[in-house]
C-alpha cells in the first residue's frame, strides 16, 4: 500500500496536489479512499451522459459539463472530495471567463453517478447524500444493469425512472428531457 494512505488526514488543498498513483481514489473525511478501476462500459455511459447534456448546455450558454471525475469538495474539516462522474456548472456558480484553479469554489447543480457492478447501494446513497449537502441540487444515478435512473433532489421525493421515462430537469436546466433509455445506447 502507499505511504499516502497511511497519513492521517489530508485537507483537499494537500490531496488535490498529490502525484497520480495509478489508482483512482477520493478523499472522504481527510482519508484518501481508494476505489476501483470501473470497467470499460464506465467510460462509455459517461461520454453518452456527457454529450447529451453538453449539447443541450452550450446551445443554450447556460453553462459547463464536467466529465471524468473531477473533485468537487463535499465537505470540510475534515475534508471530502468526491468524483461525480459528470457534473454541470452554471455561469451563476462558475462565471464565463478563465477557469477556477484546483477545485472550483461552488459546488456544481447536476452530478451524475454511473454505478458500477461492484457498487453498494448503501455507498452510492452516502455519496448523494454528500453532494446534496453540499449545495448540488440534483444528483442522478444511472444504474446500467437495471436500466434505470434514480433521481435524488434535497426538497423531492426520489424518483425511479425505466428506459422508457423521460427525465426532464426543470429545477436545473428548464426544457432538459431526454428518453432514459438513450443514455444507455
Amino acid at each position: 500500500m502507499s505511504t499516502i494512505l497511511e497519513q492521517k488526514s489530508w485537507t483537499a488543498g494537500e490531496y488535490g496536489r498529490l502525484p497520480e498513483q495509478g489508482q483512482p481514489t477520493e478523499l472522504v473525511r481527510g482519508r484518501i479512499v481508494e476505489m476501483n478501476r470501473p470497467f470499460t462500459a464506465h467510460g462509455y455511459y459517461i461520454n453518452r451522459i456527457g454529450y447529451v447534456l453538453t449539447q443541450f448546455v452550450e446551445q443554450r450558454e447556460l453553462g459547463r459539463v464536467v466529465v471524468g471525475d473531477a473533485g468537487v469538495v463535499t465537505q470540510r474539516d475534515p475534508d471530502t472530495v468526491r468524483g461525480p462522474d459528470v457534473a454541470f456548472y452554471s455561469f451563476q456558480r462558475i462565471p464565463r471567463g478563465p477557469l477556477p484553479m484546483g477545485y472550483w469554489p461552488m459546488s456544481p447543480e447536476l452530478v451524475f453517478e454511473i454505478r458500477s457492478e461492484d457498487d453498494r447501494w448503501k455507498d452510492v446513497v452516502v455519496k448523494v447524500g454528500e453532494y446534496l449537502a453540499a449545495d448540488v441540487l440534483v444528483a442522478a444515478v444511472i444504474d446500467p444493469v437495471t436500466r434505470r435512473l434514480h433521481l435524488f433532489s434535497a426538497d423531492r421525493e426520489t424518483m425511479v425512472l425505466s428506459a422508457q421515462d423521460v427525465l426532464t430537469l426543470p429545477d436545473v436546466l428548464p426544457g432538459f428531457e431526454v428518453i432514459v433509455g438513450k443514455l444507455f445506447e
